[in-house]
């Protein structure tokens, strides 16, 4: 497999050989640095919810970092829905610092530099849509 030239893909694709599932690992994190998050869920189906929830922010997250050919707008629609379930702005930011953190954990050594400075440009482009979009 022909490793991407993209730091942000490159990082999905070494912990997709890695890791069969993300989400586990990802809202693990969430509740332990945000305890608040659990009571977001309904106990039924949630594990569901959440995986398909990652696994769009996931297309999301890749179109945004890479061809920007429309996925990335499901980050716009979704914070005036997160809004309208009463889901703080910081609270929709964070998650996508959970993935990173996430995969900054799997990719261990090879989380590299370069990986380091894609996702802290990525995140930080992300904090900015977020917070100059109006409720």
């Amino acid at each position: 497999m022909i490793a991407s030239s993209n730091p942000i893909e490159r990082s999905f694709e070494i912990a997709g050989e890695r890791c069969a599932d993300l989400t586990p690992l990802v809202y693990d994190r969430l509740y332990r640095e945000h305890p608040e998050t659990q009571a977001m869920f309904r106990t039924e189906g949630s594990e569901l919810v959440k995986g398909s929830m990652l696994a769009l922010t996931i297309e999301a997250i890749l179109d945004f970092a890479g061809p920007r050919t429309g996925h990335f707008r499901m980050i716009e629609c979704e914070i005036s829905s997160h809004d309208a379930y009463g889901t703080p702005r910081d609270l929709f930011i964070a998650f996508f610092g959970m993935i990173a953190g996430t995969l900054r954990e799997i990719l261990g050594a090879e989380w590299t530099p370069e990986i380091d400075a894609a996702w802290q440009k990525l995140l930080d482009e992300i904090e900015q849509l977020v917070l100059q979009r109006t409720s």
